[in-house]
């Protein structure tokens, strides 16, 4: 009796195992794009700090300008790790998840998050740096490919409620995620400016020490994260008023500059970043009071 009841329960456990994998049925297509965008977004990841560049992304090169901006990171995170969770997540519920209306919810939504984050990056990078990086493109093409192939394949049923709430409902999810990253890269979120920043950042105008550099300039981006909300206060000369590709500022041309960042501070000049501690020992700033 008992050896009847174990055959029993082995018979209804792979019976179990067999109704569930046939009901799974995993969403290849999606699944195959999602799985090589996790490719392009973990070799992105992975080589962030690399010296020598990417392959077709060479050091100095436009693709390289973007890996090293500030907004190729978003709250000290590499944007290619958001990515990367964003394929995880398409593949796992592809794979995971029966078909149904829940799994197409699940995939139309994170696509569409993903294709508006690729597009907004992407124009941030035409925009501020007039430059495009091959792989970024290559992964908004990866994740509007299954967009697009979710859009066309959509179930019968999709998507479940009239178009209009739902395109409500996601385009509204889409606005709050693109909404953060522009306050994050606006510095809207940057709270108030460190005293002892602020008053080393007024005192090297006082100085009249002058922080040449470029609004494409990654170094110079990072000269400035030093100061954080107080770096509105530096003696700061934008080299590159109209871009990248565009004419240098008259005042860099008189000063000689050729290399950002520069500073030139009782006349001599200095190039790269210089941390606060130097600054404050060159122009004779004493940290403890913040009086000259």
């Amino acid at each position: 009796m008992a050896k009847q009841k174990s055959q029993q329960k082995k018979r209804q456990r792979a019976g179990g195992k067999q109704t569930r994998s046939r009901q799974r049925k995993p969403d290849w297509p999606v699944f195959g794009l999602a799985l090589f965008g996790m490719l392009i977004t973990a070799y992105l990841t992975a080589t962030a700090s690399a010296s020598g560049g990417l392959p077709l992304c060479a050091e100095g090169s436009a693709c390289d300008l973007i890996q090293a901006s500030r907004w190729s990171s978003l709250f000290g995170i590499p944007v290619a790790v958001y990515g990367f969770l964003t394929y995880g997540l398409i593949a796992f519920v592809s794979f995971e998840m029966k078909p149904s209306l829940r799994r197409w919810r699940w995939q139309w939504t994170i696509a569409l998050i993903g294709v508006a984050v690729s597009v907004y990056l992407t124009l941030l990078g035409l925009y501020h740096l007039q430059a495009v990086c091959f792989w970024c493109l290559a992964s908004l093409a990866t994740i509007s490919a299954i967009f697009v192939w979710l859009t066309v394949k959509r179930p019968e049923s999709a998507p479940g409620r009239p178009w209009r709430d739902w395109l409500i409902n996601t385009g509204a999810a889409t606005l709050v995620v693109l909404g953060i990253m522009q306050l994050h890269y606006s510095d809207l979120l940057v709270g108030r400016p460190d005293p002892e920043m602020q008053a080393l950042a007024v005192h090297l105008s006082e100085r009249d020490a002058r922080f040449y550099g470029a609004s494409w300039c990654p170094a110079c981006q990072q000269q400035k994260d030093m100061f954080g909300a107080a770096s509105d206060e530096l003696p700061y000369v934008e080299c590159s008023p109209r871009g990248r590709g565009g004419l240098v500022a008259s005042a860099c041309l008189t000063a000689g500059i050729d290399s950002y960042p520069t500073w030139v501070i009782n006349g001599t000049r200095y190039e790269g970043i210089l941390e606060p501690e130097r600054l404050a020992e060159l122009t004779g700033f004493r940290w403890q009071s913040g009086d000259e």
